[in-house]
């Protein structure tokens, strides 16, 4: 008896990243500039990717190498993490002389380039500054300002910019169908969020999702479950008790998440989102017709109702206070303090407002 092949079963950020010009999302600029350059012979001999991690600067490079007609003989990617000391790059330095195989063009990745040594990098400028006409040098790195500006002023930079959770919700839209699986717009869209703005992070998170899916169709209550988002019932009650002034109500929906091992700066992100959907369609009617895109059936009746409600304390000033403590929840010591003295400020229990 012959025993079944496994599936593969491929990671879906290497499955689904952009393999030309017309797969890249959100990076409308950088794919402008550079065909444009290819087109009008204008390549430059270094380039610097600049940008949050996931948002695409290896895929582009990688387009970008295939484009001007370099093969997989003549690419070469480094890891500057673990490639970081001053004899890597001299052995860089000796190999970009020797011609390429079969290509015009022979593309160095350096990624995560802010990790080499300062001696490393006194050693790459002066690859930089004369490089073989043959050599293109794509430098990324997520942290610019640790790359010196000798560097910098090499290179032709491109700032890479976080996707919209907009593209992302669909991307997540796109490749669960793509995957055979039906997802609602509330599911991706709470998926989007948790991508926190990164192709790779949203990728990860889907696949997490579909791979713990029993069925083909993924609800929302399921994500929450698989992610360890907060449930919506504790967001609303966390609303509820800021809209009505019931700050004992507020405070326990906050220990009910931390007693559920919710991640605060989550739960202050979603808590935000309602709460601008709210105050959006209090002084916006026309935004109710868009929100069954964002939220689920009941959500949306939820909101409205709330927006309805003219003794509701919702204000620009709500949003910027729980905007600081969402800022805040990362550093704190006690991850649900910032909520905490949120609720109370707007209850008028903290002096000097």
């Amino acid at each position: 008896m012959s025993k079944e092949k496994p599936k593969d079963h491929q990671a879906l950020y290497r499955k689904y990243r952009p393999a030309s010009w017309d797969e890249v999302l959100g990076q409308e600029h950088v794919v402008k500039a550079l065909t444009g350059a290819i087109t009008q012979g204008k390549i430059a001999h270094a380039y610097l990717f600049a940008g949050s991690r996931g948002t695409g600067k290896t895929s582009i490079a990688r387009i970008f190498a295939g484009v001007v007609g370099t093969t997989g003989s003549d690419l070469y990617e480094i890891d500057a993490a673990s490639n970081r000391g001053i004899d890597d790059v001299r052995a860089l330095r000796e190999s970009v002389q020797t011609l390429p195989f079969e290509s015009p063009y022979k593309v160095y990745i350096i990624d995560e380039v802010h990790m080499l040594t300062k001696e490393a990098f006194n050693a790459l400028l002066k690859t930089l500054e004369e490089p073989p006409h043959f050599v293109i040098f794509i430098l990324a790195t997520t942290e610019l300002n640790k790359v010196p500006d000798t560097i910098v002023s090499r290179c032709q930079t491109f700032t890479f910019k976080k996707p919209t959770q907009t593209i992302l919700k669909e991307l997540v839209l796109d490749i669960a169908k793509k995957e055979g699986y039906k997802i609602d717009a509330a599911s991706a869209e709470l998926i989007a969020l948790l991508g926190d703005g990164s192709f790779r992070d949203t990728h990860g998170i889907l696949q997490k999702v579909l791979s713990s899916t029993a069925g083909k169709a993924v609800a929302l209550e399921e994500v929450e479950r698989i992610t360890g988002a907060p449930k919506t019932a504790l967001v609303n009650s966390l609303l509820t008790g800021i809209a009505s002034g019931d700050t004992a109500s507020a405070l326990q929906a906050i220990r009910a998440a931390r007693d559920e091992n919710v991640d605060m700066k989550t739960f202050a992100k979603l808590l935000l989102r309602k709460l601008r959907a709210a105050l959006l369609v209090r002084f916006d009617p026309a935004y109710a017709a868009r929100m069954a895109d964002e939220f689920t059936e009941e959500d949306t009746a939820f909101l409205k109702k709330l927006a309805a409600d003219k003794q509701a304390k919702l204000t620009g000033d709500t949003i910027v206070t729980f905007l600081d403590a969402h800022d805040r929840t990362g550093s704190s010591a006690i991850p649900e303090l910032p909520l905490e003295l949120a609720v109370i400020k707007l209850a008028g229990g903290e002096e000097g407002k």
